[in-house]
C-alpha cells in the first residue's frame, strides 16, 4: 500500500526573509543561500538547549535585583508597565556587556507613550517584530515581487496582506494604492529553491529515502514502510510539523494514497495535518476546488465558463466531452488525484553521478572517431572527478545512434583511477563491441560507481627500485581481455585440509601467509585415485603407481606429513587422516600424493592411494 505526504509551505518566501531579518536569529538556524561561497549550514533538527545563559539574570547587588514584589506584581512586570522612557537602563540593571543609549535618543511618540503596555509602535520604515501568542509576526503587511517587463507582479504575500486584499498575481502597483503601509520587497526564487532543496536532502538522510520537490513551496515523502519507525503516520507528521515550526515556517502537511490527491489536501484541506485513510481520495478530492488538481490556467478558465467548481463536477462528465472542452491533462490529473493512473515523483539524490556528454554536429561510424570522442568525454568526466577528489571504479559509454538504438560498454577499474590516458585506453580497447549502424549522433559517459581518492604521500625513497609495483594498470588491461572472474589472486586460509586452505581474493588483495611446508604450484580441484601403488606400510612413500593410463616409478621420496580431519564439520573426519608424500618418479616430474588412514588404524582411512598437487 503506498502512502505519500505532500509538505506544503505556503508563505515560504515571506518566512524565509523574516527568518533573516530577526536580530536574535540563531546563526545555525539561517537558511541556506547559494551567494556565500561558503556551502549552506546543515538544517538542525534539535531543538537546542534553552536560549537564557546560565547565571544569566541581573547583578547582584544592584538597586533592579531584589526579589521583592510591588504591589502584588514581580519586578519584572513592573518594569515592563513603565512608559519606554522611564525605564532603567541596561547598565542599571547589571548587562554591562550591552551598550547603554543616549536618554534623549529615539523618543517614543506620545500613542506608544500613553498606551497602557508601554510599547511603541512600529514605524513606517523598518518593520519591526512583534511578539503574538508566543510566536514571531510582523506588525507591517508584507509582499514579495517579481518583474515581468515593465509591470512588478505580487508572487507571494503574508497572512497579514491576504487578510487586506492582496493576492499572488496582483499588481504591485494596485496593492500599494489598497495598502498605504505596505513592506514590498524584491522576490528570491533561486533562494527559495535553494532552501527547499537543501530541507529535501536533509529529509532524505532523516525521515525517508525519496523526496522530491513540489512546485515552489512543498515537497512529497514516499512513506510507503518508513512511519513504523516514527510510531506511526500521526507522529512522524506532528515531528514534521514541530520541526518546522522551530525553523520559523508554517506548514501543512496531508498523507493520502497518491501524490495529486496529497498534494490537494495539503494546499486546500483547510488544516495543518490531514491522515486520509486509504481508497478514500475520491470522496476527500469532491469539495476541494479544480485549482487543488494543479490545472492550467487556460483549464481553469474554460471551467469556469461551464460553472464547474469543485472537482467532484468532473466525476459524472463522460471522459470524451471532458477531455475535449478542459484538455486531457485535466483528466489525467483527475486520475492521478484518484489513483487510477499512476503518477511517478522524481526523487531527489544526495549525489550528482559524474558524467560527460557530446552532441555530435554529424554522425559518425568509424573507428578513429569514436576514440577521439572517447577521449573529450573522458577529459571532461577527469575534470569533475578532480573536483570533487573522486575516482572512478566503473564506467559506462552510451552511445545513440541515429535510428534510435543504443550501444552501450563498460568498464571497471580494480582501483579508483581518474587517469585520463589509462581510462581512455581502457575504452578504446571496446570499440570493437560498438556497432555504429547508421552513425552515432550521441555519446554519454557516465560514472556510476566512484570512491574517495585524496592526495597520497610520496614514496620517500625516490629513485629506487626495492617498492613493490603497481598491478592495477596490469589487472585492468587484463580484464578488459579476459572474463572480470578469471583474474585472481590465492591466499590461503585457516585450515589443516588443503582444499580447505586456499581462497580466491581479489587481484589486489593482500594475501595472507602461507604454511612452512611445501606446497605443490597447481593443486588439483578433487584428488585423483592412483591404481597399482606398491609401498611399505606404514611410513614409507610408494614406490610405483599408475595414474591417468601411465605408469611412474618413484627414484625419491619425503614424508609423511599427516593430516587429521576437521571433526567439527562432520563425524566422518573425526578419525579422518591423511598422509601426504613428496615424490619425484623417472624424468623428473614432482607429485604430492597422499594414503588415506596411518596405516595402523583400521577406522583412519581404507589405505587408498590419491594424487592432489602437482610442483612446478
Amino acid at each position: 500500500m503506498t502512502r505519500v505526504a505532500s509538505l506544503a509551505l505556503p508563505f515560504l518566501s515571506i518566512e524565509r526573509l523574516r527568518r533573516l531579518d530577526r536580530p536574535t536569529a540563531r546563526p545555525d538556524r539561517v537558511a541556506p543561500t547559494r551567494s556565500s561561497s561558503l556551502p549552506p549550514p546543515a538544517i538542525d533538527d534539535d531543538p537546542g538547549a534553552c536560549s537564557v545563559p546560565r547565571g544569566g539574570g541581573w547583578r547582584p547587588g544592584a538597586r533592579w535585583a531584589r526579589n521583592d514584589t510591588q504591589n502584588g506584581v514581580g519586578q519584572a512586570a513592573a518594569i515592563d508597565a513603565l512608559p519606554a522612557h522611564q525605564r532603567p537602563t541596561m547598565r542599571e540593571m547589571g548587562r554591562r556587556s550591552e551598550h547603554a543609549d543616549h536618554p534623549f535618543k529615539a523618543m517614543p511618540s506620545d500613542e506608544g507613550a500613553r498606551g497602557g503596555g508601554g510599547t511603541a509602535m512600529p514605524s513606517a520604515s523598518s518593520p519591526m517584530a512583534v511578539l503574538q501568542g508566543g510566536r514571531l509576526t510582523w506588525a507591517r503587511p508584507m509582499v514579495l515581487i517579481t518583474r515581468s517587463g515593465q509591470r512588478e507582479i505580487i508572487t507571494s504575500a503574508c497572512p497579514l496582506a491576504l487578510d487586506l486584499g492582496l493576492h499572488p498575481g496582483m499588481a504591485a502597483a494596485h496593492a500599494r494604492a489598497l495598502v498605504s503601509d505596505l513592506d514590498v520587497r524584491d522576490a528570491e526564487p533561486e533562494e527559495d529553491a535553494a532552501w527547499l532543496e537543501r530541507l529535501a536532502l536533509h529529509a532524505l538522510g532523516h525521515w525517508t529515502p525519496t523526496v522530491a520537490v513540489s512546485g515552489h513551496d512543498g515537497l512529497w515523502f514516499d512513506l510507503t514502510g518508513t512511519t513504523h519507525l516514527f510510531g506511526g503516520e500521526a507522529r512522524f507528521c506532528h515531528r514534521l510539523l514541530r520541526f518546522l515550526s522551530r525553523l520559523g515556517f508554517t506548514a501543512s502537511v496531508a498523507v493520502a494514497g497518491t501524490p495529486g490527491a496529497a498534494h490537494a489536501l495539503a494546499r486546500y484541506g483547510g488544516e495543518s495535518m490531514i491522515l486520509l485513510p486509504p481508497k478514500e481520495e475520491a470522496h476527500a478530492l469532491a469539495d476541494l476546488p479544480l485549482a487543488a488538481l494543479r490545472l492550467e490556467t487556460g483549464a481553469l478558465n474554460a471551467a469556469a465558463r461551464f460553472g464547474l467548481e469543485r472537482i467532484g463536477d468532473l466525476y459524472p462528465m463522460p471522459r470524451g466531452p471532458l477531455g475535449k472542452r478542459l484538455g486531457l491533462s485535466t483528466v489525467m490529473r483527475l486520475d492521478q488525484a484518484r489513483g487510477m493512473v499512476a503518477e511517478p515523483i522524481v526523487p531527489v539524490t544526495a549525489f550528482e553521478t559524474p558524467s560527460a556528454k557530446r552532441q555530435l554536429l554529424e554522425p559518425i561510424g568509424t573507428a578513429d572517431a569514436i576514440a577521439q570522442v572517447i577521449g573529450d568525454l573522458v577529459d571532461d568526466l577527469v575534470i569533475q572527478l578532480q573536483q570533487r577528489r573522486l575516482g572512478l571504479r566503473a564506467a559506462h559509454l552510451t552511445c545513440q545512434l541515429v535510428d534510435g538504438s543504443e550501444q552501450k560498454v563498460g568498464i571497471g577499474t580494480a582501483r579508483a583511477s581518474r587517469d585520463a590516458r589509462h581510462l581512455t585506453r581502457m575504452l578504446v580497447a571496446r570499440i570493437e563491441r560498438i556497432d555504429p549502424g547508421l552513425g552515432i549522433e550521441t555519446m554519454v559517459l557516465i560514472a556510476p560507481h566512484v570512491e574517495d581518492l585524496q592526495a597520497s604521500m610520496v614514496a620517500a625513497k625516490l629513485g629506487r627500485d626495492d617498492h613493490a609495483p603497481d598491478l592495477a594498470l596490469l589487472v585492468d588491461q587484463l580484464s578488459g581481455r579476459v572474463p572480470p572472474e578469471a583474474v585472481f589472486r590465492l591466499s590461503s586460509h585457516e585450515s589443516d585440509v588443503p582444499e580447505r586452505a586456499i581462497r580466491r581474493m581479489m587481484p589486489l588483495g593482500e594475501p595472507k601467509g602461507w604454511p612452512a611446508w611445501a606446497r605443490p604450484s597447481r593443486l588439483l580441484a578433487r584428488p585423483e585415485p592412483l591404481s597399482s601403488v606398491i609401498a611399505l606400510l606404514p611410513d614409507h612413500p610408494p614406490r610405483r603407481f599408475s595414474w591417468r593410463g601411465g605408469t611412474y616409478r618413484v627414484v625419491a621420496g619425503d614424508g609423511p606429513e599427516r593430516v587429521h580431519g576437521e571433526w567439527w564439520r562432520r563425524p566422518g573426519e573425526m578419525w579422518a587422516v591423511r598422509d601426504y608424500y613428496r615424490v619425484e618418479v623417472e624424468g623428473g616430474a614432482r607429485y604430492w600424493i597422499f594414503r588415506r588412514g596411518d596405516g595402523v588404524e583400521e577406522g583412519t582411512g581404507d589405505l587408498s592411494w590419491h594424487l592432489h598437487g602437482v610442483f612446478g
